[in-house]
């Protein structure tokens, strides 16, 4: 039996988390959605919605395709890891995985396909903006909410100043 200490090892997220790792996350996550839209492969849209919420509550823990990225990709791929803080990608994936199930309960549970591959749409150009330029619109929202106090500051100290950062970067 597990102790308190090992299931609450097991469901945390990660702080920070790579970068690197986080894009090839969502490129995984692409190619299951353009799958979806393309080939109408509609069955994936399980293993998506599980991986979202497994990502949710145990980072790459529990996720084949966090997984596959945190122990085989990135580190076969010898590039530096850039750490970025944890909240805001656990909010991102937050998003995703309600995304994914609204679809997979639409597509399953109504029938209504239109409906799903609108929701998964949204999850193909959100996860092609992280993958391919390093735009995390989960985590700009995230940080729109903190500023606006509906997230408190203490839940990312990191995130306090992440508009200044990321307009510090740019210049």
């Amino acid at each position: 039996m597990q102790s308190k200490f090992e299931m609450q090892s097991l469901f945390s997220f990660p702080n920070p988390v790579n970068e690197v790792s986080a894009r090839l996350v969502a490129g995984g996550v692409v190619v299951m959605t353009l799958v979806v839209l393309v080939f109408g492969q509609h069955w994936l849209l399980i293993p998506l919605a599980y991986g979202f919420v497994a990502r949710v509550a145990t980072g790459p823990t529990l996720s084949p395709l966090g997984q596959l990225v945190t122990r085989g990709v990135t580190p076969r791929l010898g590039v530096a890891g850039k750490p970025v803080p944890g909240p805001p990608k656990r909010f991102a994936q937050g998003i995703g995985a309600t995304l994914t199930v609204s679809a997979a309960v639409l597509y399953f549970g109504f029938r209504a396909t239109t409906a799903a591959d609108v929701l998964i749409a949204m999850v193909l150009a959100a996860a092609t903006l992280e993958s391919v330029f390093a735009y995390c619109v989960g985590c700009k929202l995230f940080a729109i909410l903190m500023r606006a106090g509906i997230i408190p500051e203490d839940v990312c100290e990191e995130c306090n100043n992440i508009w200044n950062r990321s307009g510090a970067a740019a210049a």
